[in-house]
C-alpha cells in the first residue's frame, strides 16, 4: 500500500499521507503502480465526460477533459515534454542538451512542442467523441504511465544524479512484470481495438526510448514526461484510426 501511496502521490495533485518518510528505495518500488494511478485518472476523465456529455458540445468538453487531466497530474508530464523538446531539438551535444533540459525556462522547441500536443489532443479526443468511444479515456493515462515504466526499467538512466534516478535504480525488472499485468488487466477486457492501443503504445515508447537514448545516451525524469504524454496522443492515434 505504501508504493501505491507513494506512486499516487508522485503523478498526480493527491496528498494521502505524509505520516511515512520515503526512501529512494520506495520510489522504485512504486514504479510497478504506475498503469493502477493511470486508472485512477482514467476514471475521473471517463466519469466526468460520461456526466457532462449530454450537456456540453463536444469541442468544448474536449478542451475540459485535456485541462482535468492537467489538473489532476498538476502538469507535471508536460513540463517534462517542455523540457525534452528543448533540449533534444537545441542541436547541442549531449552535455548541453542535457544543460538546457535542467534549466527551469521554457524555450522556443518547448512552446512549439507543447502546443503540437495540445492541438494533437484536443482533435483526437474530438474524434473520439465522434467514434464514441469514451473508454479510451480511461485506458489512454494507463498506457501512458505504463509507457514511463518501459522506460525505467528497459533503459538506462542519462545523468549520475537527479529523482529519476531513484526510479530507474532501485525499480527492477519485476516492476516492468507487474506493471504489465496490470495493465493488460485494464485492456484486454476492453476488447481488440483497445488491446490495439496497448500495442501501438509499447511500440511507441520503446522506439522513442531508444531514440532518445541515442541522442543522451539514456533517459531523464524530463523524458519520462514527456513519454507519458507523447504515448497518450499515440493511444487515441491508434484508436481513431482503427475505429
Amino acid at each position: 500500500m505504501k508504493a501505491f501511496i507513494i506512486a499516487l502521490q508522485f503523478l498526480t495533485r493527491f496528498n494521502l499521507s505524509s505520516r511515512f518518510e520515503v526512501f529512494p528505495e520506495d520510489l522504485g518500488r512504486s514504479v510497478r503502480h504506475f498503469p493502477v494511478v493511470g486508472a485512477v485518472i482514467g476514471l475521473i476523465l471517463l466519469g466526468f465526460a460520461k456526466a457532462a456529455s449530454g450537456y456540453i458540445p463536444d469541442r468544448i468538453l474536449a478542451v475540459l477533459v485535456i485541462l482535468l487531466e492537467m489538473a489532476v497530474t498538476g502538469g507535471l508530464h508536460c513540463d517534462g515534454l517542455m523540457d525534452t523538446m528543448d533540449g533534444i531539438f537545441s542541436g547541442r551535444s549531449r552535455e548541453k542538451m542535457l544543460e538546457i533540459m535542467k534549466d527551469s525556462r521554457v524555450g522556443a522547441y518547448g512552446v512549439m512542442g507543447f502546443g503540437m500536443l495540445l492541438l494533437l489532443k484536443w482533435t483526437l479526443v474530438c474524434e473520439m467523441f465522434v467514434a464514441g468511444g469514451l473508454v479510451v479515456l480511461f485506458i489512454m493515462p494507463v498506457l501512458g504511465r505504463f509507457g514511463i515504466v518501459i522506460a525505467i526499467t528497459a533503459f538506462p538512466y542519462a545523468r549520475a544524479e537527479g529523482l529519476g534516478k531513484a526510479f530507474a535504480q532501485f525499480a527492477g525488472q519485476s516492476a516492468l512484470g507487474i506493471a504489465i499485468v496490470w495493465t493488460l488487466l485494464f485492456t484486454i477486457p476492453l476488447g481488440m481495438t483497445i488491446t490495439g492501443c496497448f500495442a501501438g503504445a509499447v511500440g511507441f515508447a520503446v522506439l522513442i526510448s531508444r531514440y532518445v537514448c541515442k541522442r543522451l545516451g539514456g533517459l531523464t525524469g524530463d523524458v519520462y514526461g514527456a513519454i507519458t504524454e507523447m504515448t497518450e496522443v499515440v493511444v487515441l492515434l491508434v484508436f481513431v484510426l482503427v475505429r
